[in-house]
């Protein structure tokens, strides 16, 4: 990865007659932090569906390394992405399968799974339960399994991220659950474990986002 160039972008969600975003120019570089800020409904979130390829643009051209989106294949493409969204979504398996996506089978994706908690800050509520990354979350399929908050849900979904190899991390909205301090120290992470790549995350809060080398 090299940049990510958004250029004279202009869209407007199917069947409605709003235009979301217009004429949206800018560039991000490999190793930047960029915040997204603005208000409800600005389009912020519209940024990383047009960015993942959800919808491509009404007009202009989003460029990766200098080559429209469209030109790529799809799930290549996306497979560069790690993604973290306001709505996430965790599973009726243990703590680290829901971080790591698949049973454990060896001790590299056991640490990878420790690595994981300890970046996204779960791994404080974690050890605490009763069978730490092995208890199971919700009792849907096991008895023993426990509920967690909406915070510590939110931070396993963004251990999921760690966990991942990625070129560039887009974050929509990955601390909607999380007090100011949690969300600070969760964004000061993400940061030094990402000093080598690019990082697009997307906040109502302007404290997180002096962290950044950019705003927009």
């Amino acid at each position: 990865f090299e940049s990510i160039e958004f250029k004279n972008v202009s869209f407007g969600y199917p069947d409605t007659n709003r235009t979301i975003l217009k004429n949206v120019s800018f560039k991000i570089t490999k190793g930047e932090t960029i915040a997204i800020v603005g208000v409800n409904g600005a389009g912020k979130s519209t940024l990383v569906k047009l960015l993942l390829r959800f919808y491509d643009p009404d007009e202009g051209e989003i460029l990766y390394n200098g080559r429209d989106l469209r030109d790529y294949d799809i799930e290549a493409l996306r497979k560069r992405f790690g993604t973290v969204f306001q709505d996430y979504k965790v599973f009726a398996v243990s703590v680290a399968e829901n971080i790591i996506c698949k049973e454990i089978e060896n001790d590299d994706e056991q640490q990878k799974v420790s690595a994981s908690l300890k970046n996204s800050g779960a791994d404080t509520f974690v050890n605490r339960l009763p069978q730490k990354e092995k208890t199971v979350i919700t009792r849907e399929f096991d008895e023993t399994g426990i509920g967690l908050s909406g915070g510590e849900n939110q931070k396993v979904s963004v251990a999921r991220l760690f966990a991942k190899d990625f070129q560039f991390a887009v974050l929509d909205e990955p601390s909607s659950a999380l007090d100011p301090i949690a969300e600070y120290k969760m964004y000061e992470n993400l940061i030094e474990v990402t000093k080598d790549k690019t990082v697009m995350y997307i906040s109502h809060r302007l404290s997180s986002a002096v962290l950044s080398d950019k705003i927009i």
